[in-house]
């Protein structure tokens, strides 16, 4: 029920949001005061009728408080509905003051006593006072605006057409399943055309699933804008928020992994970036300062920035930091787009002191893993002409092979048969003796093409074999994830298929230290699938990572 609330209340939102592109008219405002159900308030005031009044004839201009204001009464709605259908998370308890109750106290208390001290227990006479600030509401609605965006995605809109062609699909195979099992031995014919029908009905559902899977940004670009107003609020910045290619769709599983890495790239926009409103108009700035989240795909590739007008990265400072840690030599000659990749370095951190907000050294660490790990992508940082930084998400469009249909190499290492995903390689390579180096710590690089990979031997890894072929009478199967690579040695590439990838029924990965990504079922034959991830992070941990040799 709580999902079916949030998707009757995001096009209030999306309304409200859409207020601030351009110049809304009249008929934009009135609809969304209607929809909130302003239009229709009693009030015994007709001074605050006619304050209501003109801000739906267009008198009253709109600005960012009453924009804030109207998400706050979407919420408001959120809550209520919540309240009704009792899945509510935290109700609010009816004998506790709330905050603005206590903010509208502390008012009253101001304006009949200007000279009392603020949180004086006796300056009305009624009692000890709640010791509520306009910082404790800023920081209760900027934690609830991040518990909300860290909300996963637990339903997807699906339009009826679609269900009704994948219906139709499973139908049709259905049918083509009959039509082979009766076929008998009638011909070679009959099965190779009932075959060619079958595949493509099978590319057709295929395609449609994926289709159903895909879900728009707005899902998590809409709580982003109360995350940003609410920490705009706690730090005492002024933010012009924008939010354009939200309509852009992908895969249900990479919009949940974006979430986290954007609310860190916000933060520190809003904490790092931006300038305080007195700095920046001591610079001649607008004291307003804007941040905007972008987005959008080139091919098969889904670009988002995050970027502002603030005061941009301190290329010096950072040197200087990295020069204490250890990263870059006293001397050594860099240019700025080298030194600002070491924010990206783990526990890297230039804040003065950890605040609640950012400098605790965790969060670009954390972006940096979420997108070149867990979606195979990378993020670069640059420094805007004139003033503030853009950070660039860059993420692969293909599906993760954690399960489902996925192209992949099936391999032969010994007597086995191994699985390789095909997007994690690169290019396949038959090696010539000579193209093998010996390391004196016992590893073993390779020279392809005259790039230089480290190389695994499979069968030595997995423990396959008690004897491995030679390098000359094997491939390399070259692959990469994020910015680590490394040759693979296999026996033989037999061939490349799509193989149907499924999680084990026992927990392998808990009683077994082997590389073994899922099940993969080709149809005659079976075999494990390489989890090309830990295989590289085993190889960039060193010897004491390698499992132990038969």
């Amino acid at each position: 029920m709580r999902d079916v609330i949030r998707q009757c209340i995001a096009p209030l939102e999306e309304s409200v949001l859409k207020l601030e592109e351009g110049r809304p008219t009249a008929n934009d405002v009135t609809a969304v005061l209607e929809s909130l159900g302003l239009t229709h308030v009693k009030l015994a005031s007709a001074q605050v009728i006619s304050l209501l009044d003109m801000l739906a004839d267009g008198i009253t201009p709109l600005n960012e408080g009453i924009v804030t204001s109207l998400l706050r009464l979407c919420e408001a709605h959120k809550k209520f509905l919540c309240s009704l259908a009792g899945v509510l998370d935290q109700p609010r308890q009816a004998a506790v003051p709330g905050i603005e109750a206590a903010l509208a106290a502390e008012a009253v208390r101001a304006e009949t006593q200007p000279d009392a001290p603020a949180g004086d227990p006796q300056a009305n006479g009624h009692g000890p006072a709640v010791p509520a600030t306009s910082s404790d509401l800023a920081e209760a609605q900027a934690n609830q605006a991040l518990a909300a965006s860290k909300q996963g995605i637990t339903s997807i809109r699906v339009p009826t057409e679609r269900l009704d062609s994948l219906i139709e699909l499973v139908g049709k195979l259905m049918v083509t399943f009959a039509v082979l099992s009766q076929s008998g031995t009638r011909g070679a014919t009959l099965s190779a055309s009932t075959l060619a029908e079958l595949d493509t009905v099978i590319t057709g559902l295929q395609n449609q699933v994926d289709a159903i899977r895909l879900v728009p940004l707005k899902q998590i670009f809409l709580p982003m804008n109360r995350l940003v107003q609410s920490l705009s609020q706690k730090m005492g910045k002024k933010v012009r928020f924008t939010i354009t290619g939200d309509e852009l769709a992908l895969d249900k599983t990479i919009v949940e992994s974006l979430n986290e890495p954007l609310v860190h790239l916000l933060r520190n926009a809003l904490d790092h970036g931006l300038e305080p409103p007195e700095e920046r108009a001591d610079k001649g700035k607008d004291e307003t300062g804007s941040v905007h989240l972008n987005a959008y795909r080139k091919g098969e590739t889904a670009f988002v920035e995050v970027s502002d007008d603030g005061r941009g990265l301190n290329a010096a400072r950072i040197l200087q930091k990295a020069q204490e840690r250890g990263l870059v030599e006293p001397g050594q000659a860099l240019s700025e787009q080298e030194i600002i990749q070491f924010i990206l370095a783990s526990g890297f951190s230039t804040a003065e002191k950890v605040t609640d907000v950012s400098g605790r050294g965790v969060g670009m660490d954390a972006v940096a893993n979420a997108i070149r790990v867990q979606l195979g992508g990378d993020i670069t940082i640059e420094n805007l002409p004139g003033a503030g930084s853009r950070f660039t998400l860059t993420i692969p469009l293909s599906r993760s092979v954690n399960e489902g249909i996925v192209d992949a190499l099936v391999c032969r290492v010994g007597s086995e048969l191994l699985i390789v995903p095909s997007r994690d390689v690169l290019e396949i390579y038959a090696p010539a003796p000579h193209d093998l180096v010996a390391l004196p710590d016992g590893s073993e690089t390779v020279s392809v093409r005259g790039q230089i990979f480290h190389l695994l031997r499979l069968c030595r890894h997995l423990g396959l074999g008690d004897a491995c072929n030679g390098i000359e009478q094997g491939l390399i199967i070259t692959v990469r994830m994020g910015e680590v690579s490394a040759a693979l040695l296999v026996d033989e590439v037999l061939r490349q298929q799509q193989v149907v990838v499924t999680g084990f029924t026992v927990p392998v990965q808990d009683i077994y230290t082997l590389p073994i990504l899922g099940f993969g079922m080709m149809g005659e034959s079976d075999a494990l699938v390489l989890d090309i991830e830990k295989l590289l992070a085993e190889l960039t941990a060193g010897p004491q990572a390698q499992p132990a040799q038969p």
